[in-house]
């Protein structure tokens, strides 16, 4: 699919000019940082989502005794 985006004329520069030096094309690199960024930011937000729906009152929770319990870890 094709996204496209816009840069700041510093980030341009700099993705060009990384591109040029390794021979690479800025796609290449643009679907690296997504990549890579889009685990983190998955990790960050749906985190805070969670935490948000606990206090909330919308998530169960377990205690580590109940964890433990359950998976037979106390024995």
């Amino acid at each position: 699919m094709a996204t496209s985006i816009r840069l700041d004329d510093k980030t341009e520069r700099r993705l060009a000019r990384l591109a040029e030096r390794t021979g690479r094309t800025k796609a290449y690199y643009l679907r690296e940082l997504i990549t890579s960024g889009l685990d983190e930011l998955e990790d960050a937000y749906l985190a805070a989502a969670t935490l948000e729906r606990v206090r909330a009152g919308r998530e169960k929770v377990f205690s580590a005794e109940q964890v433990r319990s359950e998976l037979g870890l106390d024995d």
